[in-house]
């Protein structure tokens, strides 16, 4: 199989597995943790150029398990976040990071918050090893083995 279409499956599998979790995502750690995943995805290379931010905010605004919040309450965490890691990007990860270890506390959620991430980074069927690299970072930060999801 070939990788794109590993990608596209495994996209497909996570976000699969979180619209039958769906009911159980709804607390704000969740909500503030998976904005802080989708920021950390965008700009994963240090930069999130309008086009990028745009996708990505597209993604959180159509997610069916991100439709637990209002659209325009996750496009500014969304926004708020993406500048925080633009204007200084390691101290934004760290910022990130702090947001998604939040939701660790109910493992249900600390699981949702990585497949969002996977979901975002190979929505445009590249996910890149930046992607992968801050999605593999939140995994350690949330104590979840990162083989568990593929990474």
């Amino acid at each position: 199989m070939a990788l794109w279409d590993r990608l596209k499956e495994s996209a497909s599998r996570m976000q699969t597995q979180l619209t039958a979790k769906k009911n159980e995502l709804t607390s704000g750690a969740f909500r503030d943790a998976s904005m802080a995943m989708c920021a950390l995805v965008a700009a994963a290379d240090g930069t999130a150029d309008p086009s990028e931010r745009q996708r990505v905010a597209q993604l959180v605004a159509t997610n069916d398990v991100l439709r637990n919040f209002p659209a325009d309450d996750l496009r500014r965490r969304f926004e708020e976040n993406v500048d925080k890691l633009t204007a200084d990007f390691g101290f934004g990860k760290v910022s990130m990071l702090q947001e998604i270890v939040k939701a660790g506390k109910r493992p249900a959620e600390a699981r949702a918050v990585v497949q969002i991430g996977i979901v975002i980074g190979g929505a445009d069927g590249h996910f890149d090893a930046h992607e992968q690299a801050v999605v593999r970072e939140a995994c350690f930060a949330l104590g979840l083995p990162p083989h568990e999801f593929g990474l």
